[in-house]
């Protein structure tokens, strides 16, 4: 299954969770083995041989890809969720949004100095929410390897927020 053939995959969802967006769903492609597998392993190629210590994923969707990556790259796997959700001491940074701030956390002991990250995601929209999970790595020294999307919004211009990294898209919109 070629990458543009996942894109039957993924179905639109108007007017959600707002008026005048069309979300873009991907359940359908989750509960497809074959599409799921060919997926993760489309993300993942192009990290085989990178000697990847961490995927770093952000909640929700995102733990979906970054675990099975981190399994299939034989690395650790290391959520970042928003404040209160981490139970032991945590790292934070605060990022704007369109109508507002958010906070994302990540556990304080999760990196070590120096490691090679990769940050997964599901879906680059604007690119604040990886743009801050990359400055919390900062903190640790972590070298991001690069950043991997299943979904672009190419519309919304995203990779303006993360330049300087390498980034890899399987779908684009």
């Amino acid at each position: 299954m070629a990458k543009n053939k996942l894109e039957k995959f993924i179905r639109d969802i108007p007017d959600f969770p707002k008026k005048g967006i069309i979300f873009k769903d991907i359940t359908t492609l989750l509960s497809d083995p074959k599409a799921f597998r060919q997926a993760v392993d489309a993300m993942a190629k192009g990290f085989k041989n990178k000697k990847i210590d961490y995927v770093v994923s952000v909640e929700a969707r995102g733990f979906i890809f970054g675990s099975a990556l981190a399994y299939k790259l034989n690395a650790g796997f290391v959520p970042v969720r928003k404040k209160g959700k981490l139970p032991s001491k945590t790292k934070s940074v605060t990022y704007d949004l369109e109508y507002g701030t958010d906070t994302l956390e990540i556990h304080s002991d999760a990196i070590k100095k120096g490691a090679c990250v990769l940050i997964v995601d599901d879906l680059l929209a604007t690119g604040g929410t990886v743009s801050a999970t990359a400055k919390l790595l900062k903190g640790f020294r972590a070298k991001i390897v690069g950043i991997a999307f299943l979904i672009e919004l190419d519309f919304l211009n995203g990779r303006k927020n993360l330049k300087g990294f390498p980034i890899t898209s399987l779908i684009h919109y």
